[in-house]
């Protein structure tokens, strides 16, 4: 096991957070699933057009949960404090 950078925010056990990535996956997800939703519509697959859209709606619903998650963490840390995609 490597040992942690120096000056690193998270811990072994307490890891940062990866709220911006799973928001990015979650996006993904949404416009993937979305357009395939419609594609298996319209070549006359409604089953498949249906799972997909229930996966473009996990997705969404991904997407407001890790935005309010998102926002909640902004109000308790100091102003100015900005996270990368992986954090």
């Amino acid at each position: 096991m490597k040992p942690q950078r120096r000056g690193a925010r998270g811990t072994v056990g307490h890891p940062y957070s990866t709220l911006n990535l799973r928001l990015v996956l979650a996006l993904f997800g949404l416009v993937s699933c979305g357009v395939l939703a419609v594609l298996t519509a319209r070549a006359d697959l409604p089953v498949a057009a249906g799972v997909l859209a229930v996966l473009a709606l996990v997705g969404l619903v991904d997407m407001v949960v890790v935005m309010k998650r998102r926002a909640a963490r902004r109000r308790t840390e100091p102003p100015g404090t900005h996270h990368s995609l992986f954090e």
